[in-house]
Protein backbone atom coordinates (compact mmCIF):
# COMPACT_ATOMS: atom_id res chain seq x y z
CA UNK A 1 0.00 0.00 0.00
CA UNK A 2 1.34 3.44 -0.96
CA UNK A 3 1.95 5.98 1.77
CA UNK A 4 -0.29 9.06 1.43
CA UNK A 5 2.24 11.76 2.23
CA UNK A 6 -0.13 14.68 1.60
CA UNK A 7 -2.78 13.22 3.91
CA UNK A 8 -0.24 12.52 6.63
CA UNK A 9 1.11 16.08 6.45
CA UNK A 10 -2.43 17.47 6.61
CA UNK A 11 -3.28 15.31 9.63
CA UNK A 12 -0.15 16.48 11.42
CA UNK A 13 -0.81 20.14 10.59
CA UNK A 14 -4.44 19.85 11.71
CA UNK A 15 -3.42 18.28 15.01
CA UNK A 16 -0.60 20.77 15.54
CA UNK A 17 -2.85 23.84 15.30
CA UNK A 18 -4.57 23.33 18.64
CA UNK A 19 -1.44 22.03 20.35
CA UNK A 20 0.64 25.05 19.33
CA UNK A 21 -2.18 27.52 20.02
CA UNK A 22 -2.56 26.13 23.53
CA UNK A 23 1.09 25.57 24.45
CA UNK A 24 3.23 27.56 22.03
CA UNK A 25 6.20 26.21 20.12
CA UNK A 26 8.19 25.52 23.28
CA UNK A 27 5.46 23.83 25.31
CA UNK A 28 3.85 21.85 22.51
CA UNK A 29 4.56 18.14 22.55
CA UNK A 30 5.32 16.16 19.42
CA UNK A 31 3.88 13.00 20.97
CA UNK A 32 0.52 14.72 21.63
CA UNK A 33 0.41 16.06 18.07
CA UNK A 34 1.18 12.63 16.65
CA UNK A 35 -1.41 10.94 18.89
CA UNK A 36 -4.17 13.36 17.87
CA UNK A 37 -3.18 12.98 14.21
CA UNK A 38 -3.04 9.20 14.52
CA UNK A 39 0.41 9.27 12.94
CA UNK A 40 3.79 7.98 14.10
CA UNK A 41 5.68 10.95 15.55
CA UNK A 42 8.74 10.00 13.49
CA UNK A 43 6.86 11.28 10.39
CA UNK A 44 7.21 14.86 11.67
CA UNK A 45 10.96 14.93 11.16
CA UNK A 46 11.20 13.96 7.48
CA UNK A 47 8.13 16.04 6.58
CA UNK A 48 8.83 19.16 8.63
CA UNK A 49 12.35 18.86 10.00
CA UNK A 50 11.27 19.05 13.64
CA UNK A 51 8.95 20.90 15.96
CA UNK A 52 10.14 24.43 15.13
CA UNK A 53 9.59 23.91 11.39
CA UNK A 54 6.22 22.31 12.08
CA UNK A 55 5.20 25.43 14.03
CA UNK A 56 6.30 27.62 11.11
CA UNK A 57 4.31 25.45 8.70
CA UNK A 58 1.22 25.71 10.91
CA UNK A 59 1.44 29.51 11.10
CA UNK A 60 2.00 29.80 7.35
CA UNK A 61 -0.93 27.51 6.53
CA UNK A 62 -3.26 29.33 8.92
CA UNK A 63 -2.32 32.71 7.41
CA UNK A 64 -2.93 31.31 3.92
CA UNK A 65 -6.36 30.13 5.03
CA UNK A 66 -7.15 33.61 6.35
CA UNK A 67 -6.01 35.16 3.07
CA UNK A 68 -8.16 32.78 1.05
CA UNK A 69 -11.20 33.28 3.27
CA UNK A 70 -10.99 37.07 3.50
CA UNK A 71 -9.80 38.54 0.20
CA UNK A 72 -9.75 42.28 -0.47
CA UNK A 73 -11.67 41.73 -3.71
CA UNK A 74 -15.02 40.17 -4.50
CA UNK A 75 -15.22 37.23 -6.88
CA UNK A 76 -16.08 39.64 -9.72
CA UNK A 77 -12.91 41.66 -9.06
CA UNK A 78 -14.54 44.63 -7.31
CA UNK A 79 -12.67 45.87 -4.26
CA UNK A 80 -14.21 45.07 -0.91
CA UNK A 81 -15.04 48.23 1.01
CA UNK A 82 -12.60 48.58 3.91
CA UNK A 83 -15.28 48.59 6.64
CA UNK A 84 -16.75 45.37 5.23
CA UNK A 85 -13.27 43.88 4.99
CA UNK A 86 -12.80 44.67 8.70
CA UNK A 87 -16.10 42.95 9.46
CA UNK A 88 -15.00 39.87 7.54
CA UNK A 89 -11.66 39.77 9.38
CA UNK A 90 -13.60 40.06 12.66
CA UNK A 91 -15.83 37.16 11.58
CA UNK A 92 -12.80 35.06 10.70
CA UNK A 93 -11.14 35.61 14.06
CA UNK A 94 -14.41 34.90 15.86
CA UNK A 95 -14.57 31.53 14.08
CA UNK A 96 -10.80 30.84 14.27
CA UNK A 97 -9.47 32.29 17.55
CA UNK A 98 -6.41 30.06 17.39
CA UNK A 99 -4.79 32.14 14.63
CA UNK A 100 -4.14 35.15 16.85
CA UNK A 101 -2.82 32.87 19.59
CA UNK A 102 -0.40 31.35 17.09
CA UNK A 103 0.76 34.82 16.04
CA UNK A 104 1.20 35.81 19.67
CA UNK A 105 3.29 32.70 20.31
CA UNK A 106 5.34 33.49 17.22
CA UNK A 107 6.05 36.96 18.60
CA UNK A 108 6.77 35.77 22.13
CA UNK A 109 9.11 32.95 21.16
CA UNK A 110 10.87 34.56 18.25
CA UNK A 111 13.68 37.07 18.09
CA UNK A 112 11.96 40.41 17.43
CA UNK A 113 14.98 41.61 15.44
CA UNK A 114 15.10 38.49 13.25
CA UNK A 115 12.75 37.90 10.34
CA UNK A 116 9.77 35.66 11.05
CA UNK A 117 9.41 32.45 9.08
CA UNK A 118 8.20 33.31 5.59
CA UNK A 119 8.47 37.02 6.33
CA UNK A 120 9.39 37.99 2.78
CA UNK A 121 6.33 36.22 1.36
CA UNK A 122 4.08 37.56 4.12
CA UNK A 123 5.37 41.11 3.60
CA UNK A 124 4.63 40.87 -0.13
CA UNK A 125 1.13 39.64 0.67
CA UNK A 126 0.47 42.62 2.93
CA UNK A 127 1.99 45.00 0.37
CA UNK A 128 -0.70 43.82 -2.03
CA UNK A 129 -3.34 44.61 0.57
CA UNK A 130 -1.84 48.07 1.14
CA UNK A 131 -2.02 48.70 -2.62
CA UNK A 132 -5.66 47.59 -2.63
CA UNK A 133 -6.44 50.00 0.21
CA UNK A 134 -4.69 52.83 -1.64
CA UNK A 135 -6.61 52.07 -4.87
CA UNK A 136 -9.92 51.89 -3.05
CA UNK A 137 -9.33 55.23 -1.36
CA UNK A 138 -8.13 57.01 -4.48
CA UNK A 139 -5.14 59.25 -4.90
CA UNK A 140 -4.44 61.66 -2.05
CA UNK A 141 -7.44 60.52 -0.03
CA UNK A 142 -7.11 61.25 3.65
CA UNK A 143 -4.17 62.06 5.85
CA UNK A 144 -3.69 58.47 7.02
CA UNK A 145 -1.28 56.40 4.94
CA UNK A 146 -2.82 53.22 3.46
CA UNK A 147 -0.38 50.99 5.38
CA UNK A 148 -1.31 52.66 8.66
CA UNK A 149 -4.98 52.27 7.82
CA UNK A 150 -4.60 48.57 7.01
CA UNK A 151 -2.65 48.00 10.22
CA UNK A 152 -5.40 49.75 12.20
CA UNK A 153 -8.05 47.59 10.52
CA UNK A 154 -6.16 44.40 11.38
CA UNK A 155 -5.74 45.57 14.98
CA UNK A 156 -9.36 46.68 15.42
CA UNK A 157 -10.73 43.48 13.95
CA UNK A 158 -8.51 41.14 15.92
CA UNK A 159 -7.26 42.61 19.16
CA UNK A 160 -10.36 41.78 21.20
CA UNK A 161 -9.76 38.11 20.35
CA UNK A 162 -6.05 38.39 21.08
CA UNK A 163 -6.65 39.95 24.50
CA UNK A 164 -10.16 38.89 25.51
CA UNK A 165 -9.53 39.79 29.14
CA UNK A 166 -9.03 43.46 28.18
CA UNK A 167 -12.15 43.43 26.01
CA UNK A 168 -14.13 42.03 28.93
CA UNK A 169 -12.73 44.61 31.39
CA UNK A 170 -13.14 47.61 29.09
CA UNK A 171 -16.29 46.71 27.19
CA UNK A 172 -18.02 44.64 29.85
CA UNK A 173 -18.99 41.02 29.70
CA UNK A 174 -22.35 41.68 28.03
CA UNK A 175 -20.75 43.59 25.16
CA UNK A 176 -18.13 40.91 24.58
CA UNK A 177 -20.84 38.23 24.63
CA UNK A 178 -22.62 39.96 21.73
CA UNK A 179 -20.38 39.46 18.67
CA UNK A 180 -22.88 41.13 16.33
CA UNK A 181 -22.64 44.44 18.22
CA UNK A 182 -18.84 44.14 18.44
CA UNK A 183 -18.65 43.53 14.68
CA UNK A 184 -20.90 46.53 14.03
CA UNK A 185 -18.67 48.69 16.24
CA UNK A 186 -15.53 47.56 14.39
CA UNK A 187 -17.14 48.23 10.99
CA UNK A 188 -18.25 51.70 12.10
CA UNK A 189 -14.81 52.58 13.53
CA UNK A 190 -13.16 51.55 10.27
CA UNK A 191 -15.75 53.50 8.27
CA UNK A 192 -14.80 56.61 10.24
CA UNK A 193 -11.08 55.94 9.98
CA UNK A 194 -11.31 55.43 6.23
CA UNK A 195 -13.32 58.58 5.56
Amino acid sequence: MAWDTAKTKRLLLDAAVDEFAAHGPEGARIDRIAAVAGVNKERIYPYFGGKARLFEAVVQRELEQLAAAVPMAEADGRAVELPEYAGRVFDYHLAHPHLLRLLQWEALCGDAAAPAAGEEQRTAYYAGKVEAVARARGEGAGAVRPEDLLYAVVALAGWQFAAPQLARMILGGAAVADPASRRAAVVEMVRRLAS
